[in-house]
């Protein structure tokens, strides 16, 4: 079915640019890559992620300040501190918007060593791109879906990159097991993480946040590694530690 596909084509590329580019790449430096395979995937990103596009210099920002602040008060999202996930995400969100409007700025720990591209980042953080994307989407259903029902997936899709982020960052550190004592509430929600290409694994990350393989123990599964293992071996990333297990 046309909307069925084209919604999971959409959540998986925009999830795969958030794991891949945004969190191993533009936070951690998991692996480097060449000036043009990195405006590749930053383009990717701004494409597949459409009307919900995520600014790498903030996230990257929002993320290094999640590793060393986590699940304290300084987190900017962590679940202990808001009654649902809806406030959380409006924290996050308001936070998000004052690191790429530049009214205020991170501390010195946290700048740095991130992908810029200002024409990109103008693009994909207007309203006038944010809402033709959503269009779009618009035009696909009335297009193609089969009754009404198939239009309460257009929320997700408008705003896809944040609603990924959202599930990640409440259940990982609310629902699941630990194999580590990392000092937090991070947990791994699920063994076999295929729904969110890895990122469900947040005890594993955040004892060992610089690297690429989120699964540790012989029953979990991240997604994403193995990909980027092919992409070591044919020269697009060059991995900076590729883990023995």
């Amino acid at each position: 079915m046309p909307i069925l596909i084209f919604f999971l084509v959409h959540w998986f590329l925009s999830l795969f640019c958030q794991t891949f580019f945004l969190h191993r790449y533009a936070s951690h430096k998991m692996f480097t890559t060449s000036k043009g395979w990195e405006r590749f995937f930053y383009f990717l990103t701004f494409i597949t992620q459409g009307s919900s596009f995520l600014n790498p210099r903030a996230y990257a920002i929002m993320h290094r300040m999640h590793h060393a602040y986590s699940d304290t008060e300084k987190d900017p999202h962590s679940p202990h501190f808001f009654k649902d996930v809806w406030s959380m995400t409006i924290q996050t969100k308001n936070l998000y918007v004052a690191y790429v409007k530049h009214k205020i700025e991170p501390e010195d720990a946290f700048k740095g060593n991130y992908p810029e591209w200002p024409l990109i980042d103008k693009i994909g953080d207007s309203w006038i791109t944010r809402i033709l994307f959503g269009l779009g989407y618009v035009a696909f259903y009335i297009a193609f879906a089969p009754s009404l029902w198939w239009f309460l997936l257009l929320p997700v899709q408008f705003f896809m990159g944040p609603v990924q982020g959202a599930i990640v960052n409440w259940c990982g550190h609310k629902y699941g097991y630990s194999n580590f004592d990392n000092g937090d509430h991070s947990k791994n929600t699920t063994p076999f993480d295929f729904f969110l290409l890895g990122e469900l694994f947040q005890n594993n990350h955040h004892k060992s946040p610089n690297s690429p393989k989120f699964a540790k123990r012989w029953f979990e599964f991240d997604p994403t590694y193995p990909v980027m293992l092919v992409f070591n071996k044919l020269g697009i990333i060059k991995l900076r530690r590729v883990p023995v297990k």
